[in-house]
């Protein structure tokens, strides 16, 4: 009897954990950077699988309010891992922040100035007595000059025109701005809607951005470096099949966020787009989430000719892939 009654408060105990029973160490709060679209795929698709449960993890998926700020939640240990656009390391670590970026999945550099899709706009220059809109903390905002400085452009040869975050949409879709800058995958599915659009991409115009990733603080990657390797790899596991089947992202993401109203079109041209901007000349071929240090010293030097980093930066402070296999 004794035993029998042992037996059962075990199995009581254990029966809130996930495969293997979720130790502190196993248990990741994971901060998205807005709330649900495509570059989130993976992440939905991995939890409504049952994947990271099946790896040992109890993962807490946790929507955002933009990059910038989970960044400083992850960096205040107010969250474990942040899913963000990883070149904001840059500027965090210059302001005394610990993280890294520990696996980078869109890197190539998605962002973009958006105009109408017929418009006779298709460089730089041409954007010469234009209105163009973006949000103060956007990642564009450090290399706005530079980007203008390509053209041939100076700020005082356009209006660039900063607004609220909430502002952004509205503003570019009731025509008070010819261009809107944003992010390929993000911002093209979206714009379709209601204003069709085309990218100018600021890749073209030499700068260097690594997109979408996971960063965590130094102190949790020494202390939880084991569950972000699950992480990481349940992460991999995803996106393979999103390569496959883009399709199986929006079924989990409407499934795991039921009360969003999630556009199944939009998510799916969200999701095609990211897996396009996956690769680099130097990561290609290499495993999904791994680094190359070529990449991070372009970016790198991005962020120093745009006044985000200083000279002397030592480029293994930025990213690690010892969590990525």
């Amino acid at each position: 009897m004794r035993r029998w009654l042992l037996k059962t408060l075990l199995l009581v105990a254990c029966a809130g954990l996930p495969a293997g029973g979720a130790s502190a160490a196993d248990r990741l709060s994971v901060r998205l950077d807005f709330s649900p679209w495509g570059v989130q795929a993976a992440m939905h698709l991995a939890q409504y699988k049952g994947w990271f449960k099946h790896a040992g993890l109890d993962v807490d998926i946790q929507d955002g309010r933009g990059s910038g700020n989970t960044i400083q939640l992850v960096n205040a240990g107010q969250a474990d891992v942040g899913q963000v656009q990883v070149g904001l390391v840059g500027s965090a670590r210059a302001k005394g922040a610990t993280i890294k970026s520990i696996a980078t999945f869109q890197r190539k550099t998605d962002l973009c100035v958006l105009v109408d899709k017929d418009s006779p706009v298709s460089k730089v220059a041409d954007l010469r007595g234009k209105t163009v809109v973006v949000f103060a903390a956007s990642p564009w905002a450090p290399f706005i000059d530079d980007y203008l400085k390509s053209g041939g452009l100076t700020r005082n040869d356009l209006k660039v025109d900063v607004v609220d975050p909430a502002a952004l949409w509205g503003t570019y879709i009731a025509k008070r701005a010819d261009g809107l800058m944003s992010t390929v995958g993000s911002a093209l599915p979206i714009a379709d809607q209601s204003r069709p659009s085309k990218c100018l991409l600021a890749s073209d115009a030499n700068i260097a951005f690594p997109s979408y990733g996971l960063v965590a603080r130094e102190d949790t990657i020494a202390s939880k470096g084991q569950a972000l390797h699950k992480l990481i790899q349940v992460e991999q596991r995803a996106w393979q099949v999103l390569r496959e089947n883009p399709e199986e992202g929006v079924r989990a993401m409407i499934a795991e966020r039921p009360d969003a109203r999630l556009d199944p079109k939009i998510l799916l041209g969200q999701i095609k787009l990211t897996l396009d901007y996956f690769d680099t000349p130097a990561s290609k071929g290499k495993p999904i989430g791994w680094q190359a240090k070529e990449d991070w010293e372009a970016a790198l030097k991005s962020m120093q000719a745009a006044g985000v980093v200083n000279a002397g930066w030592n480029v293994s402070d930025y990213y690690t892939n010892a969590l990525v296999e």
